[in-house]
C-alpha cells in the first residue's frame, strides 16, 4: 500500500486494526461485478513492513475482499489517501505458494507425456481435485446414487451413506464411498436434521464434478 502523505506509523497501525472484522465494501468503478455495497470479513492484518510511504501489508480475508477498496478505504480514514501499488496472493483455499509451478514447467510436463509417453513430471505438477474441497463439509454417497447425482439429481436422505457437520446453504461436497469427488452442491436443510429424516432434498446440486455413466445406472426414466 502506498500512502499519499508522511504518516505516524502507531496511527496508522491503530487504524488498521479497526479493519479487522466484519466490514461493507463497494467494489471499484473497475470491477466484474456489480458495484452493490456487500459485506466481508477481515480475519487478519499485520504490517510486514514499511518504508516511507509504502506498507507492506499481510491479509487473511474472506474470498471476495477487494485489497484495491482495502487500501483506499484506509487511506480516506488517516486523512490523506492510498492506494494498493501491488498484490501478491500467497493463498487460496488449501493451495499455497508451494504447489506452484511456472506455465514453462506445464508445456515441458505435457511435451514428455505426449511425445516420450513419460507422465512422471506432469505427476508432480497434477493435484486431485478432491484437494479442493478441503475445508468443506463432505457427504458421502452409496454407489447407486452416483449416476443420478452426475445427471443433476438432487442428493436425497436414502443415498447417504455418511456425513461431516454442515448448515442449511453450506456448500458441501459430495463424494463416493471411494473418496472420489461427484459434485458440489448446497445444503437443504441443518445436518442436524438428517437423524430424524427418512425422505427429502439433503443437497441441492450446484456443480457436478464426475462424467456421466462412471457408476452404473440405478435409476428409472419416466415416460
Amino acid at each position: 500500500m502506498e500512502v499519499h502523505c508522511d504518516f505516524n506509523f502507531d496511527e496508522l497501525e491503530q487504524i488498521i486494526k479497526k479493519f479487522v472484522g466484519v466490514i461493507y465494501q463497494k467494489p471499484p468503478v473497475r470491477s466484474s461485478v456489480k458495484r452493490r455495497t456487500r459485506k466481508r470479513t477481515i480475519y487478519d492484518i499485520k504490517i510486514l513492513d514499511h518504508e516511507g510511504r509504502y506498507v507492506l501489508l499481510d491479509v487473511s480475508s474472506e474470498p471476495g475482499t477487494y485489497m484495491r477498496k482495502l487500501c483506499h478505504d484506509i487511506g480516506i480514514i488517516l486523512g490523506c489517501g492510498a492506494h494498493m501499488r501491488e498484490l501478491r496472493r500467497i493463498r487460496t483455499g488449501p493451495f499455497t505458494e508451494k504447489n506452484l509451478v511456472t506455465l514453462h514447467e506445464v508445456s515441458e510436463a505435457l511435451y514428455m507425456w505426449r511425445n516420450c509417453k513419460d507422465e512422471t513430471d506432469l505427476r508432480k505438477i497434477l493435484l486431485p481435485e478432491e484437494i479442493a474441497t478441503c475445508g468443506m463439509p463432505k457427504i458421502v454417497i452409496n454407489d447407486n446414487a452416483v449416476n443420478a447425482i452426475t445427471y443433476g439429481a438432487m442428493l436425497t436422505v436414502p443415498g447417504i451413506v455418511a456425513y461431516q457437520k454442515f448448515k442449511e446453504k453450506d456448500n458441501v461436497a459430495i463424494l463416493t464411498l471411494k473418496g472420489e469427488i461427484v459434485a458440489i452442491g448446497e445444503a437443504a436443510v441443518d445436518s442436524a436434521k438428517l437423524e430424524n429424516m427418512r425422505k427429502g432434498i439433503v443437497v441441492k446440486t450446484k456443480r457436478v464434478i464426475m462424467p456421466r455413466d462412471i457408476y452404473p445406472k440405478s435409476w428409472k426414466k419416466h415416460e
